[in-house]
């Protein structure tokens, strides 16, 4: 059914008379709720009652209310439990530990813990940089958060990020075998947060910073770069800002166009708008326009902010000054990392022939999908249910990985276009095509595509 999603997948524990039609009414009256039957199993069955497991995916929360008052009402019928899947795959979190070593007997225990530990602490306080190789730091990752801008969701502090934080560790582990765990730190404040990360950071061999809201996220970001000497990544910037670049290669070569030769707008300033234009500006664009929620940034239009500021001195070079909507008329590529809603079909019909429409404000884009592709050439969102998804596991666990095989210390820009190349690069000359600009989250070519470009780029970047 429309809307309908696997996020909001529901288990109904139901009893009902046992007829040969009573599949049927169940089944029938979900369907007429708005939901998507996926399964039924029948748990108990006797000669006057049956249970079932009715599995079916709604819309939210309240469409899940409506489901189970519609069955409840038919004659005879009782919801026993209503399951909600997703809660379900939450439960008691998704993380363990396990040790990589055998501890079968004395031996052992010897070995692994004391006394022979000793011999490793002793060699490590005498060579410290032993360290990598020695222990988990050769291949572990904080993924650092204060919750203060959870998802889309906002500031829902730090024990509500723990979910999301356990899923980003799950993804290192599932696509870059890179071991990772979250650190959720129940603060606010910048230099608790820099001086946090600061005395945890030996057990790390790179920190990935996540949902923490700007403009503090770029403060943090670099002080952690001036004091660790591991890399520090803040994935809503540069995740984010590899895949859109690697997305807008390919759709560039779609369209048949050259990134130094097309105007882009970018909807949105914030961590991955500004990172976005970062990376744009390093990979040859020369005409880029940056819009926030009262339209351009010119020179004169920073509102004294210093992030702002760079924005306003290195973009928008006509000095153009007027609505997104305006900014949009002829020009080649939108990119929206912003708000849902701000654009109609209307407003992608004035850009340029082959246009590209990045509208990547999840779950609700910045237009319309589907306007949008009424217009354009091409169009990509950030959502799984359209062709094109623009989505950062294309990019950290290979990034990171790279990056622990290198022992790398930093992350210039330049490391952050390899990757980018990397994944364009991931889909086939002949098999692109306006509805495949990016691979799938799951091609298994990606990560150690991008791990081996990062790999490249530290060797080339590393003192002689």
């Amino acid at each position: 059914m429309a809307g309908t999603s696997v996020g909001y997948s529901i288990t109904l524990r139901v009893e009902a008379p046992a007829t040969t039609s009573a599949a049927g009414e169940l089944t029938g009256v979900i369907g007429r709720a708005g939901a998507l039957v996926t399964a039924l199993d029948v748990v108990e069955s006797r000669s006057d009652r049956v249970v079932v497991d009715i599995s079916c995916n709604a819309v939210d929360s309240p469409h899940v209310e409506r489901i189970e008052k519609a069955v409840g009402a038919l004659p005879g019928v009782v919801v026993r439990h209503v399951s909600d899947t997703t809660f379900l795959v939450h439960l008691g979190g998704k993380l363990e530990v396990n040790p990589k070593v055998p501890l079968r007997h004395r031996d052992d225990l010897s070995r692994a813990y004391t006394p022979g530990v000793a011999r490793i602490c002793l060699a490590i306080a005498e060579h410290p940089e032993s360290a990598r190789n020695l222990t988990i730091k050769k291949n572990t990752v904080a993924v650092v958060t204060d919750g203060s801008a959870v998802l889309g969701l906002g500031d829902l502090g730090a024990a509500a990020a723990l979910p999301v934080m356990e899923g980003k560790a799950a993804l290192f582990k599932r696509f870059g075998n890179v071991d990772a765990w979250p650190v959720c730190l129940d603060t606010h404040d910048p230099d608790t947060i820099v001086e946090t990360v600061r005395v945890i950071a030996p057990v790390y061999g790179g920190i990935n910073l996540e949902d923490i809201s700007a403009p503090r996220c770029f403060e943090i970001e670099r002080r952690l770069r001036e004091v660790l000497d591991i890399p520090v990544f803040h994935d809503d910037q540069h995740g984010t800002a590899i895949v859109v670049l690697a997305a807008l290669t390919n759709a560039l070569r779609v369209v048949g166009k050259d990134v130094g030769d097309v105007r882009i707008v970018v909807s949105g300033v914030g961590a991955a708008g500004s990172a976005t234009i970062r990376i744009l500006l390093a990979n040859g664009a020369t005409d880029v326009i940056a819009c926030d929620r009262h339209g351009a940034l010119t020179r004169r239009r920073t509102e004294g902010n210093p992030f702002r500021s760079w924005i306003g001195e290195q973009t928008n070079p006509k000095g153009f000054e007027g609505s997104l909507s305006e900014a949009l008329v002829d020009a080649d590529v939108f990119i929206g990392v912003s708000a849902p809603n701000l654009l109609t079909g209307a407003d992608i019909a004035r850009m340029a022939e082959g246009a590209v429409v990045f509208a990547l404000a999840n779950p609700d884009p910045e237009v319309d999908p589907i306007e949008a592709g009424r217009h354009a050439a091409v169009v990509a969102t950030g959502r799984s249910d359209f062709p094109n998804q623009i989505n950062n596991v294309l990019a950290f666990p290979g990034v990171f990985r790279g990056l622990l095989d290198a022992g790398a210390r930093s992350i210039p820009d330049s490391m952050l276009v390899a990757a980018a190349r990397a994944i364009a690069d991931t889909v086939a000359p002949d098999a692109l095509n306006p509805g495949y600009i990016i691979p799938s989250v799951f091609d298994p070519a990606v990560a150690p595509a991008v791990a081996a470009a990062v790999r490249a780029s530290a060797a080339e970047e590393a003192p002689a």
